[in-house]
Protein backbone atom coordinates (compact mmCIF):
# COMPACT_ATOMS: atom_id res chain seq x y z
CA UNK A 1 0.00 0.00 0.00
CA UNK A 2 1.29 3.48 -0.85
CA UNK A 3 1.89 5.59 2.23
CA UNK A 4 -0.93 8.05 1.51
CA UNK A 5 -3.49 5.35 0.70
CA UNK A 6 -6.06 4.41 3.27
CA UNK A 7 -7.84 1.06 3.40
CA UNK A 8 -11.39 1.09 2.16
CA UNK A 9 -14.09 0.55 4.79
CA UNK A 10 -15.72 -1.78 2.24
CA UNK A 11 -12.74 -4.11 1.96
CA UNK A 12 -10.85 -5.01 -1.18
CA UNK A 13 -13.08 -4.80 -4.23
CA UNK A 14 -12.26 -6.38 -7.59
CA UNK A 15 -11.81 -4.19 -10.64
CA UNK A 16 -15.25 -3.39 -12.02
CA UNK A 17 -14.34 -1.79 -15.34
CA UNK A 18 -14.43 -3.34 -18.76
CA UNK A 19 -12.04 -6.04 -19.85
CA UNK A 20 -10.40 -8.75 -17.83
CA UNK A 21 -12.47 -9.96 -14.89
CA UNK A 22 -15.31 -7.56 -15.57
CA UNK A 23 -18.65 -8.84 -14.31
CA UNK A 24 -21.18 -9.89 -16.94
CA UNK A 25 -23.94 -8.20 -14.98
CA UNK A 26 -23.30 -5.08 -12.96
CA UNK A 27 -25.97 -4.80 -10.26
CA UNK A 28 -24.74 -1.30 -9.47
CA UNK A 29 -26.33 -0.05 -12.70
CA UNK A 30 -29.14 -2.62 -12.70
CA UNK A 31 -28.58 -3.35 -16.40
CA UNK A 32 -28.17 -6.65 -18.20
CA UNK A 33 -25.00 -7.12 -20.27
CA UNK A 34 -24.93 -5.68 -23.76
CA UNK A 35 -25.25 -8.19 -26.58
CA UNK A 36 -22.05 -8.75 -28.56
CA UNK A 37 -21.62 -6.46 -31.56
CA UNK A 38 -21.00 -8.13 -34.90
CA UNK A 39 -17.64 -6.87 -36.21
CA UNK A 40 -16.17 -7.56 -39.64
CA UNK A 41 -12.38 -7.57 -40.02
CA UNK A 42 -11.38 -5.67 -43.15
CA UNK A 43 -7.59 -5.82 -42.84
CA UNK A 44 -5.08 -6.93 -40.23
CA UNK A 45 -1.34 -6.51 -39.77
CA UNK A 46 1.23 -7.34 -37.11
CA UNK A 47 4.63 -5.95 -36.15
CA UNK A 48 7.07 -6.97 -33.42
CA UNK A 49 9.23 -4.24 -31.88
CA UNK A 50 11.67 -5.45 -29.25
CA UNK A 51 9.59 -7.47 -26.75
CA UNK A 52 6.29 -5.96 -27.84
CA UNK A 53 3.91 -7.36 -30.41
CA UNK A 54 1.47 -4.89 -32.01
CA UNK A 55 -1.61 -6.02 -33.93
CA UNK A 56 -3.39 -3.46 -36.12
CA UNK A 57 -6.89 -4.50 -37.16
CA UNK A 58 -9.21 -2.42 -39.33
CA UNK A 59 -12.76 -3.42 -38.45
CA UNK A 60 -16.30 -2.41 -39.19
CA UNK A 61 -19.50 -2.74 -37.18
CA UNK A 62 -22.96 -1.15 -37.46
CA UNK A 63 -21.59 2.04 -35.82
CA UNK A 64 -18.80 2.44 -38.40
CA UNK A 65 -15.17 1.62 -39.15
CA UNK A 66 -12.35 1.76 -36.64
CA UNK A 67 -8.75 0.76 -36.12
CA UNK A 68 -8.00 -1.45 -33.13
CA UNK A 69 -4.36 -1.40 -31.99
CA UNK A 70 -3.47 -4.14 -29.52
CA UNK A 71 -0.15 -4.28 -27.69
CA UNK A 72 0.85 -7.67 -26.30
CA UNK A 73 3.78 -7.82 -23.89
CA UNK A 74 4.32 -11.19 -22.25
CA UNK A 75 0.63 -12.10 -22.34
CA UNK A 76 -0.59 -8.74 -21.02
CA UNK A 77 -2.72 -6.92 -23.59
CA UNK A 78 -3.69 -3.29 -23.92
CA UNK A 79 -5.92 -1.99 -26.69
CA UNK A 80 -6.86 1.38 -28.11
CA UNK A 81 -9.56 2.00 -30.69
CA UNK A 82 -9.46 4.88 -33.15
CA UNK A 83 -12.59 5.70 -35.16
CA UNK A 84 -11.94 5.89 -38.91
CA UNK A 85 -12.91 9.58 -38.83
CA UNK A 86 -9.75 10.26 -36.79
CA UNK A 87 -7.27 8.06 -38.68
CA UNK A 88 -5.90 10.88 -40.87
CA UNK A 89 -5.23 13.07 -37.80
CA UNK A 90 -3.72 10.09 -35.97
CA UNK A 91 -1.40 9.35 -38.93
CA UNK A 92 -0.39 13.01 -39.18
CA UNK A 93 0.59 13.07 -35.50
CA UNK A 94 2.48 9.76 -35.73
CA UNK A 95 4.33 11.07 -38.81
CA UNK A 96 5.32 14.19 -36.86
CA UNK A 97 6.61 12.02 -33.98
CA UNK A 98 8.66 9.85 -36.37
CA UNK A 99 10.17 12.97 -37.94
CA UNK A 100 10.97 14.48 -34.52
CA UNK A 101 12.52 11.20 -33.36
CA UNK A 102 14.92 11.30 -36.31
CA UNK A 103 15.76 14.99 -35.89
CA UNK A 104 16.15 15.34 -32.12
CA UNK A 105 19.41 13.76 -30.89
CA UNK A 106 19.12 11.11 -28.21
CA UNK A 107 20.37 11.99 -24.74
CA UNK A 108 23.59 10.22 -23.91
CA UNK A 109 23.70 8.29 -20.63
CA UNK A 110 25.56 10.05 -17.84
CA UNK A 111 28.96 8.27 -17.50
CA UNK A 112 29.38 9.65 -13.95
CA UNK A 113 26.30 7.87 -12.65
Amino acid sequence: MISNERPSPYGRRPYQGHGYGAPKYNPQYNQPPRPPVNEDTLKSGEVQIERKNFVFTLKENPRGRFLRITEDVGGRRDTIIIPSTGLADFKKLVDEMVKASGEIPEKQPNPEA
